[in-house]
């Protein structure tokens, strides 16, 4: 894993069909989902699984309420598109936490 360069951050981009449905299945507002790439100790690896058409990438991040989150995502241009998002696991949570 390794961490992102916040100031590369310019704009998130959301999916008509992705921007409610993490709400839906994992309680993750857009804005919860978003404060994650916030946090200095955000690490991020490449999806190598899931990055057929296009490179995607995942996200192990704190939102503001401390919330350990998994996202999948990838870049366009300068914006992210996050692809997925929800609570970390007992796992994912350990792999955060090292370092």
């Amino acid at each position: 894993m390794y961490m992102v360069k916040q100031e590369s951050i310019i704009e998130f981009e959301w999916d008509k069909g992705n921007i409610d449905k993490n709400y839906e299945k994992h309680g993750i507002t857009p804005n919860q989902a978003e404060e994650a790439f916030l946090d200095e100790r955000l690490k991020v690896k490449k999806d190598f699984k899931h990055s057929q058409k296009e490179e995607r990438q995942i996200a192990l991040g704190k939102n503001l309420t401390k919330n350990i989150l998994f996202i999948v995502f990838t870049r366009r241009k300068n914006k992210i598109r996050i692809i997925s998002a929800r609570m970390a696991n007992i796992k994912e949570k350990r792999n955060y936490e090292k370092t």
